[in-house]
């Protein structure tokens, strides 16, 4: 079925995004059967097949999109709390936090005039880093999480036409193969008659 992935890209000029192959819009459907060399119902198939890949690419897709709309605020939770820090600095007051020490297990912390924090890397991974190189690094995370957002919402804008075309591209086969059928059996009727 690879040869009617690139014929019908090749046909008609379209490209992928980012691994996501473009579907092509079929103006003639005798045409694109004629040159991807299938009948009606290959044809189908192999647009039912490209569908179901389209679908699993869309759940992998906004799951990532969950994932990076959970990131996005706690990273900015972090970058919140690293300048609360530095702000407080050497004013001589302290800053009263309550931190989780683990699911559902809280401990409070007064926390006087530091110069570094811990920042967890994950793969249970955590390293101190000074409130200035925790900035930078919390900005840069935040900048990449937000481009890779618009990235993936660009892919889903992507993948939603790419459904709908291939949407209806199934139909206008099926309705153009119920035609060629009305045809066939008209012609046979009269045959039929005399």
């Amino acid at each position: 079925m690879a040869t009617a992935s690139s014929s019908s890209s090749a046909s008609s000029g379209v490209t992928e995004r980012r691994g996501i192959p473009a579907a092509a819009f079929v103006e003639d459907v005798h045409t694109y059967l004629s040159q991807l060399g299938l009948d009606v119902n290959s044809a189908l198939s192999f647009l039912q097949e490209r569908l179901q890949q389209y679908r699993l690419v869309e759940m992998k897709l906004l799951a990532q999109q969950r994932d990076l709309q959970g990131k996005i605020p706690d990273i900015e939770k972090c970058l919140d709390i690293v300048a609360t820090l530095q702000a407080k600095k050497g004013t001589g007051e302290a800053l009263l936090a309550d931190f989780e020490v683990s699911e559902g297990i809280y401990s409070r912390a007064r926390i006087q005039d530091t110069d570094s924090v811990c920042l967890w890397l994950g793969a249970n991974v955590m390293l101190e880093y000074s409130c200035e190189e925790a900035t930078k690094l919390l900005q840069m995370n935040l900048e990449n999480a937000r481009a890779s957002l618009e990235v993936i919402v660009a892919d889903l804008q992507f993948l939603r036409d790419q459904v709908t075309i291939t949407q209806v591209t199934i139909a206008r086969i099926y309705n153009w193969d119920v035609h060629q059928r009305r045809i066939r059996q008209a012609q046979a009727s009269p045959a039929k008659d005399s």
